[in-house]
């Protein structure tokens, strides 16, 4: 088989082994790694979760018969600093691995090409950009959590055939199937946090767990600039992490009675028409290690993260409905011209039972 080739067939596999972390690595990002000596593979590893061992180090200590001359393929770039862990490609030099094959580099300023140059001057030799397009799209969140230093945003809703998110008194139990509520709660746990507005807390009252798959709550994230939530929401009683974002519009004894329930309370900036201002809050959120939000309404949240350009990816449920008169899922966003409508870079689309599921990258 050509080497090319070859080279490929291991990174797919590397790929495949990384993405068995997501939702269990962030703020780090995904990672694969295969050993491979005279043909043969001889170790696999992944990065499982965030502290633990990165997948090199993972395959080198899972290596059997000696590691010296041997390729190692990875998705991303080893790192050449210490973090929760040591410099990966200490480990590799001292292994004496002879080729490493990169998926892409990774834009950390940290590393960024440093471990490469590290790995190169010890004589080893390194190819670079082998399916990178793929492995960027891997680490998407990662990427844009660490070049831009704010969260990886994706919008999420259900809708009928003619946009509506609920009908036109209110009612959204439910538009879409339970297998879609399914694969909903499944995009849950690959996120850090989920978002929502205090119109959606008031109307639903959401647990917003992901109680119908296995994996781990994200942290819940309500934005009420005013404190309207009320003692009864499942977010303030349940046992995981809230985080009710406000301003100085609200009332400051209400904040004290959020926190003796365990709950924090985090007063941010506010817009000129007195709601939480997003882009302050998301760089907020970054900073505590958040790297991916998933923001599941309502209407003003949604409109007003896209007209921010705070949107990465929205996935949206149609549904075999049609309600006629109802609530919209995108207000007003100040387009009078087709040519500035929002278009994505790319979209995908598949079906689930009688629902279609458009996943598109903005």
């Amino acid at each position: 088989m050509p080497l090319l080739q070859e080279d490929e067939r291991y990174m797919r596999r590397s790929l495949r082994l990384a993405r068995r972390g997501m939702g269990k690595v962030s703020p780090n990002p995904m990672v694969g790694a295969i050993i491979v000596r005279s043909g043969e593979v001889i170790a696999e590893g992944y990065h499982h979760r965030f502290g633990s061992d990165h997948a090199e180090i993972k395959a080198i200590k899972k290596a059997w018969g000696g590691i010296e001359g041997a390729t190692l393929y990875v998705n991303l770039e080893p790192c050449c600093h210490w973090g929760k862990t040591p410099p990966c490609v200490d480990a590799v030099i001292r292994e004496g691995i002879k080729r490493v094959v990169i998926g892409t580099l990774d834009p950390n300023p940290l590393v960024n090409g440093k471990g490469v140059e590290i790995l190169e001057r010890h004589g080893i030799t390194v190819e670079i950009g082998v399916l990178e397009e793929a492995a960027r799209r891997l680490n998407e969140v990662y990427f844009k959590y660490i070049v831009t230093g704010l969260p990886f945003t994706t919008l999420k809703y259900a809708q009928s055939l003619d946009g509506r998110i609920a009908t036109a008194k209110g009612d959204s139990h439910w538009i879409s199937s339970e297998r879609s509520r399914r694969f909903a709660h499944r995009l849950r746990s690959q996120h850090d946090a989920i978002m929502v507005g205090i119109g959606t807390v008031l109307i639903d009252n959401p647990l917003l767990t992901v109680r119908w798959v296995k994996g781990k709550n994200p942290l819940r994230i309500v934005l009420d600039s005013q404190l309207r939530i009320l003692p009864s929401a499942h977010v303030l009683s349940a046992e995981e992490d809230t985080v009710i974002a406000t301003t100085d519009l609200c009332d400051r004894r209400k904040i004290e009675e959020i926190k003796k329930r365990g709950k924090e309370v985090l007063v941010t900036q506010r817009s000129k028409d007195g709601r939480v201002e997003l882009r302050p809050l998301m760089k907020s959120l970054a900073e505590r290690g958040i790297s991916s939000i998933l923001v599941e309404g309502g209407r003003e949240v949604i409109t007003s993260l896209l007209k921010e350009r705070l949107v990465d990816r929205m996935v949206i449920i149609t549904a075999p409905l049609i309600t006629g008169k109802g609530v919209e899922g995108i207000g007003d966003l100040g387009i009078d011209e087709l040519k500035k409508a929002i278009k994505p870079s790319s979209v995908h689309v598949r079906r689930i039972g009688e629902d279609i599921i458009f996943d598109l990258r903005l």
